[in-house]
């Protein structure tokens, strides 16, 4: 059972309702797309029902005219009819990233101190682990999901669990975590030091582009996405070339196909008549390495 407003499908085209079916389970819809409220799954609830389900809105977002039921309420109401009650967070964040600037996202600690039976969460996206998926929660669902003959075809390879222990060791130790997690790190950036970096890599874009351009340092804003925070922007730090002759199309299009040629291919934007190339993933580590492939690529005469 789940509302209405949390019919997710995600990246490929998978979507809860197929889902679903395909696994011979009757899904109940309550409430509508934008409003839901406890009455409505006291009402929906009998005694074929199997599990309530609630869905985080970590890829999409409805505003306006809406009303959600809150975890623990659900999980009052879960458990008052003898049912599990599970949680999909999808994005994973593990830490208040509001301590670090950004906009907070739900954590599964809380999910599972409102009630929470089961929470499912990425290893990838703001955990910034592998991709894998993490199911947590009471040790006797747990147990069920680990009899499913289904839980060895999904198994992880050691890789992957090696990658995980590793990251989810930065958090264990709480220690310098901006700096260790690569994906909080690129996150957590300041604008000036964006700017920093555009300002260095400003001169070998130019040379890069050839005289046709000018290149010039601009505002932007970056797009956490990957299934999380989809309406939030972060102040971020761009090159933006522009055609000197006004040209906006074929010769935007021909530089940026020039840089998805490099040996490390560079993905650019182009927008309002210039091509953009946002700078708040550009490492220190990868700055020489990205000037110096420029450099050794001569624009066309």
């Amino acid at each position: 059972m789940i509302s209405r407003g949390e019919l997710v499908e995600i990246g490929g085209a998978f979507r809860l309702p197929e889902i679903m079916a395909a696994a011979n389970c009757k899904l109940v819809e309550v409430g509508t797309t934008n409003r839901t409220h406890a009455r409505d799954f006291e009402q929906a609830l009998g005694p074929k029902s199997a599990l309530l389900l609630k869905a985080h809105a970590s890829n999409y977002a409805v505003s306006g005219f809406t009303a959600a039921v809150d975890e623990a309420e659900l999980a009052r109401i879960a458990h008052a009819h003898g049912v599990p009650f599970a949680i999909d967070l999808g994005s994973g964040a593990l830490v208040n990233l509001a301590k670090f600037g950004l906009p907070r996202e739900p954590l599964p600690q809380d999910a599972l101190a409102a009630g929470a039976d089961l929470v499912m969460f990425s290893g990838d996206k703001l955990l910034g682990g592998p991709q894998a998926g993490i199911i947590v929660g009471r040790a006797d669902l747990i147990a069920k999901l680990r009899k499913d003959p289904l839980k060895r075809a999904l198994r992880l390879s050691k890789i992957t669990l090696a990658a995980l222990e590793a990251t989810l060791r930065i958090y264990a130790s709480e220690h310098r975590l901006a700096e260790r997690l690569p994906t909080l790190r690129l996150l957590a950036r300041t604008r000036e030091d964006i700017a920093a970096t555009a300002a260095r890599v400003l001169p070998a874009l130019q040379d890069f582009a050839g005289d046709a351009f000018d290149v010039s340092i601009a505002d932007c804003a970056s797009q956490i996405g990957s299934g999380a925070q989809p309406v939030e922007r972060l102040p971020s730090v761009a090159l933006r070339a522009v055609h000197r002759a006004g040209a906006k199309g074929r010769a935007l299009e021909r530089l940026e196909a020039r840089l998805r040629a490099l040996p490390v291919p560079v993905v650019g934007r182009i927008h309002d008549g210039a091509l953009w190339l946002d700078l708040r993933c550009l490492t220190a580590a990868e700055e020489t390495a990205f000037v110096t492939q420029l450099a050794a690529s001569r624009p066309p005469c």
